[in-house]
């Protein structure tokens, strides 16, 4: 009798479903480490068919964006050096002089260094989660203004654009892996920006380029 009691109670306890909808993402960014790590970077703007930049490299996450890369638009090709204080940029297969910038040249109109409370701001403003998906898919539209409270540059950069559809995978060890951004304006065509990061491996050093 004693069994049959334990075994009907034991029956009756069911697993915890899974989490879903946003916090199913929480729990994904909280989990994920917090030790600095770098990752293979491919980022393409275009402007409907026609690709204004493409920008390949390695770069360190999850921690100030420093990183090397390679810009290449219809005007140039350029090796670039991202430090924590400065951007280096010289034209490729050139030995001159490199160019230098402040280290905020380098943000664009996504926060790189920041892309975990860029999800989380996504959240927090009416985000779709798509689970169907592996990288999960969070999905929000948002504003210049928004994206200034998670990076003043960023946000000022995005200035221009009246809304920002953006789009964020995060695989199941709580990185996000890719991010799409389709960027609306008053007057003139949408920009779409496209992130990609892969063959994630530990931090790599960068220092600034040794003077010509």
């Amino acid at each position: 009798m004693l069994l049959g009691l334990t075994l009907s109670a034991c029956s009756s306890i069911q697993p915890a479903p899974p989490k879903s909808g946003p916090q199913a993402v929480r729990d994904r960014l909280a989990a994920a480490g917090d030790a600095p790590y770098s990752a293979e970077l491919r980022a393409i703007t275009q402007s409907g068919p026609r690709r204004l930049q493409l920008m390949e490299g390695r770069v360190n996450l999850n921690a100030p964006f420093t990183g090397h890369t390679t810009d290449t638009t219809e005007q140039y090709t350029e090796d670039v050096v991202i430090t924590q204080q400065k951007v280096y940029r010289r034209a490729t297969g050139t030995h001159g002089p490199w160019q230098e910038f402040p280290a905020s040249a380098a943000k664009g109109g996504v926060p790189t260094d920041r892309l975990p409370q860029y999800v989380r701001l996504m959240l927090g403003h009416n985000a779709s989660v798509h689970q169907d998906s592996e990288p999960m898919r969070v999905s929000a539209r948002l504003t210049p203004k928004d994206v200034e409270s998670v990076d003043r540059t960023v946000g000022g950069n995005l200035r221009p654009a009246i809304t920002i559809d953006a789009d964020a995978w995060i695989d199941n060890e709580g990185r996000v892996v890719r991010v799409h951004q389709k960027i609306h304006f008053a007057s003139g065509p949408d920009i779409e920006a496209t992130i990609t990061f892969t063959d994630f491996k530990n931090a790599v050093p960068v220092n600034a380029p040794a003077p010509s």
